[in-house]
């Protein structure tokens, strides 16, 4: 094994500022990523229709529960490890520094792609409701750039300064999801009262196997929770990181899976668990306004204000996100360049404790690729959202389930420092888990980013890619491949940066 030399030395202009993050703040960050409301209003109702009907709010417990397995084995390298790469440091400890630089290119393709996704959906989102209700006909080019540079000067301010916006955003947005929920379970206006089994009893869940219908709605409650996982990129920038990294992880993975599930079962309480599948493929008419489901049931059962107020806060959640994945792709260059795997450059920080040059390059990639989707006439929603949050969440499952091997390889090494069930158990069911869940993820790829071959039906048929398809599918392992040729070659120039900043 490699002989490992001490990191090098921090300085001012290259050291995150420390302390920075709570619990709490970074909670605020990971659950932001996850955008909520954006789920509940764009893959609930798809999961409804062409997943397992009434039984979709059970399928993001199981997937919840399953990254909660992961979870323990994240946290309990996070208690031996605090690196702002999180992922690369991580399965760099656990399975050497070759696969963890190939993680670490696979990581940076998934949180870059997950923004330019949001980025894309933001703008056309804007776009619409601007034009429906002020009459301001502006391209979605325009909105999107405008947050494009809002989110840029934000990153460069301190972390906290980030945190906080995104705890008020936040906040409003859980409120609302809640409000609707409890308004659905204390009326006595349900259609067929409260039916538990219709949506948790696991024949349910996994009615017609994974290779159909169960399969579809998996798959869709995978999509739904990336950016959870990015509570340990601020390990470095928080107090205490080997406390507040795991306190921080579990409370998110929770509080996500609650909000899921609670949220889409008042879905499927609200319109009635024999009819919803009906009913929600009327109300959003063959799936093409999906959101108009969740719209529906809070004007039913709150009233009309709450639909406005929804209608905004899902611009708001969009804007948290991209703030939120900004910052981790941003922390991903600065951890890369900082470990001289790309550019030293990317590890100079501002005054403010910020990672400005990573911010900027990170700004550069989305304008570029903004651009050239604008260029070529690409729809903001059907080919930028859809084709690069498919890719997004392909590779953050991969990469998961290098780290659960990683975690369980690590303290292989380091018995008695972990329980049994931290360093192997839940680790090795986690990586079962997620296994599925990336052969999910891959072979209905099709019905998650839209690039199905002519003739074939997504519903009924896996795989079935065109060729954006397949090249979005293979995206992932062609950047880990080029990341394990990098790290064979950063080895073979003995570059004691690289492999002492990985581990430290």
């Amino acid at each position: 094994m490699t002989q490992l030399q001490p990191p090098p030395q921090e300085t001012p202009e290259t050291a995150l500022h420390h302390g920075r993050l709570g619990v709490v703040g970074i909670v605020f960050f990971v659950v932001a990523a996850a955008a909520p409301l954006v789920g509940m209003t764009g893959a609930v109702p798809v999961a409804i229709v062409a997943g397992n009907g009434a039984a979709a709010p059970g399928a993001y417990v199981v997937v919840g529960l399953i990254l909660l397995l992961f979870s323990v084995g994240y946290a309990a390298m996070a208690s031996k490890v605090t690196n702002t790469g999180a992922f690369f440091a991580y399965v760099g400890r656990g399975l050497g520094i070759i696969p963890g630089v190939g993680s670490a290119f696979t990581s940076l393709v998934a949180y870059l792609a997950v923004q330019l996704a949001v980025f894309g959906f933001f703008g056309g989102l804007v776009s619409g409701e601007m034009n429906a209700k002020f009459g301001i006909d502006l391209p979605w080019y325009v909105w999107t750039l405008i947050a494009w540079a809002l989110v840029t000067g934000l990153s460069a301010l301190s972390v906290d300064v980030g945190a906080k916006l995104l705890g008020v955003l936040m906040s409003l947005e859980l409120l609302s999801l809640l409000v609707t929920a409890f308004a659905v379970f204390f009326s006595s206006d349900k259609p067929e009262g409260i039916d538990l089994g219709a949506s948790f009893a696991p024949q349910n869940i996994f009615a017609g196997g994974l290779a159909s219908t169960a399969g579809i709605a998996l798959a869709f409650a995978f999509a739904s929770y990336i950016g959870f996982e990015a509570t340990a990129i601020y390990g470095e920038e928080s107090k205490d990181p080997h406390r507040t990294v795991p306190r921080a992880t579990y409370t998110a993975v929770i509080i996500i899976t609650v909000i899921f599930g609670f949220t889409a079962f008042a879905i499927v309480t609200g319109l009635g668990a024999s009819t919803v599948v009906e009913k929600t493929a009327e109300i959003s008419e063959g799936l093409t306004n999906p959101a108009a489901v969740l719209f529906a049931v809070a004007e039913q059962y709150v009233g009309t204000w709450i639909v406005d107020v929804m209608s905004w806060l899902v611009i708001s959640s969009l804007f948290a996100g991209l703030l939120a994945f900004q910052n981790s792709a941003a922390r991903y260059f600065y951890a890369m360049g900082r470990a001289d795997v790309l550019p030293r450059a990317l590890d100079r920080v501002n005054g403010r404790g910020a990672p400005w040059t990573a911010t900027i390059v990170t700004s550069v990639v989305s304008l570029v690729v903004i651009v050239i989707f604008w260029v070529a006439n690409l729809d903001p929603i059907l080919n930028l959202f859809y084709w690069f949050s498919g890719l997004a969440v392909l590779a953050i499952v991969f990469v998961e389930i290098l780290v659960s091997l990683a975690v369980i390889a690590f303290f292989s090494r380091h018995r008695g420092e972990a329980s049994v069930w931290a360093s192997f158990i839940a680790p090795l069911l986690s990586i079962l888990g997620l296994t599925v869940g990336l052969w999910l993820l891959a072979s209905r790829f099709g019905l998650l980013a839209g690039t199905v071959a002519d003739g074939v039906d997504p519903t009924a048929q896996p795989w079935g890619l065109n060729t954006t398809g397949w090249i979005l599918v293979l995206t992932p392992f062609v950047m880990f491949a080029v990341g394990l040729i990098v790290g064979k070659l950063r080895l073979k120039e003995e570059n004691e940066d690289a492999i002492a900043d990985l581990v430290t």
